[in-house]
């Protein structure tokens, strides 16, 4: 799907993100339900008790206005609150409900996340409601999730179940979905290595009032085979990072070196599980390609290119373990294993704030580490090809996963100095 999503039948847009859902692990084989309301009234929605791992545009049913059901199943046992959140919230054209495990975590110590953790998940979540609980499929659990969504929440924790959001289509409620269970994730394992730490609004107005100037737009423009080929690229990588959860549809930028200091860059406001060859932007001699608006992150890119020469590729985006050590105040060692450490040797951490634009921080236009981690924001990768780059941010995201998880084992030990000095001999690091 891309954001010419009108033009995508209900019933294939429903079993795109089942699919994607189920094979990224937020929901199991007979867990969880997609809604969409269409102009007639009608309401398309998942079938109850068909494999979620299967799922075909055929098996999706069609709950006509007047209640009349066409399909070859059951509409899902959940129907009855999709049902009324369309009635309390006409604006809202797609619900998802799942049972993610970082949102079900949350849900069974009865917490809401708090989405200050990034300027990201607060923009796109917002508030985020509480449902008591109520028997699952009943019109008292329908009742109880509506008068949350009454309040203008488009996501509600529901208390010992899960989750359930909405969104103006079924691209903004997955998008709302995803970056919430990354949110969720992503205090989760904070809080095994740390306390985490959360923005303040006045941070986060401060960071979205930045408008970065528009590029001028190039007069002509020539796509070469070589830069055809580029962009190729980056749409396999980006595509690839979100199906590992290395990227979500709201968040992550990558570009790659063209000619000298020109560059091809993803775009804003472009869904990255759908990013096509045509949405990437080239930016020559500081100028735009016509009509598109390249990644607010562009400038960032623009400089790391300008100041290191042997830097042809950056990947910035956001993945949960790595992230973990972002909200924290938690060092990112990664003296793990060899590879590790010969990858990524020693990761900055820098303030958030120290990103925006009027700062220039050169910490970061520097780029003289593989990996540098900006606080309760991105982590920025760079590399010389672009599958070279995405092969760091893997040994990253792993590295920092390990340690995670080693926690509950007991406290990390590190190689130590006299190990990674042989490393450095061995390899020339």
């Amino acid at each position: 799907m891309s954001e010419k999503i009108k033009f995508v039948h209900p019933r294939d847009q429903i079993a795109t993100i089942i699919s994607r859902i189920y094979k990224r692990g937020m929901t199991t084989t007979s867990g969880g339900n997609i809604s969409i309301i269409d102009a007639n009234g009608d309401v398309w929605v998942t079938p109850s008790a068909v494999d979620k791992g299967s799922l075909k545009p055929s098996d999706i049913i069609c709950v006509k206005k007047d209640g009349t059901v066409i399909g070859k199943h059951k509409p899902s046992s959940e129907f009855p609150f999709h049902k009324a959140i369309y009635q309390v919230r006409p604006e809202l054209k797609s619900v998802i409900h799942a049972h993610p495990p970082a949102l079900v975590s949350f849900s069974i110590v009865r917490q809401i996340p708090n989405t200050n953790m990034s300027s990201q998940a607060k923009n796109i979540c917002g508030p985020i409601g509480y449902a008591d609980y109520e028997l699952p499929g009943s019109e008292e659990l329908g009742d109880i999730i509506a008068e949350e969504f009454k309040k203008g929440y488009k996501a509600i924790i529901m208390e010992n179940h899960g989750t359930v959001l909405g969104g103006s289509d079924l691209n903004d409620a997955f998008k709302r979905f995803e970056t919430l269970e990354f949110c969720a994730s992503t205090i989760l394992y904070g809080t095994q290595i740390g306390t985490p730490n959360y923005l303040t609004d006045i941070q986060i107005n401060e960071f979205e009032a930045q408008v970065p100037a528009m590029l001028p737009e190039i007069d002509g423009i020539e796509y070469a085979s070589d830069e055809v080929e580029k962009r190729l690229e980056i749409c396999k990588i980006v595509k690839r990072a979100c199906e590992q959860g290395l990227m979500i549809s709201s968040f992550g930028t990558a570009s790659v070196r063209w000619n000298e200091n020109d560059l091809l860059i993803t775009p804003t406001n472009v869904n990255r599980w759908d990013l096509a060859i045509e949405d990437i932007v080239q930016i020559k001699d500081g100028k735009r390609e016509k009509g598109k608006t390249p990644s607010r992150a562009a400038w960032i890119h623009q400089e790391i290119y300008k100041n290191n020469p042997k830097v042809n590729s950056i990947i910035m985006t956001q993945s949960p373990y790595l992230m973990a050590f972002g909200v924290t105040d938690t060092h990112f060692d990664v003296r793990t294993i060899p590879e590790s450490w010969i990858f990524l040797q020693d990761v900055e951490a820098l303030k958030y704030g120290e990103h925006f634009k009027a700062t220039n921080n050169q910490d970061i236009l520097n780029a003289n580490s593989t990996a540098t981690i900006i606080q309760n924001d991105s982590v920025i990768i760079t590399g010389d090809q672009l599958l070279q780059t995405f092969d760091y941010l893997e040994v990253a995201e792993f590295s920092a996963k390990s340690i995670v998880l080693g926690t509950s084992l007991g406290k990390m030990t590190p190689m130590n100095n006299e190990q990674v000095e042989d490393l450095r001999k061995k390899f020339l690091v």
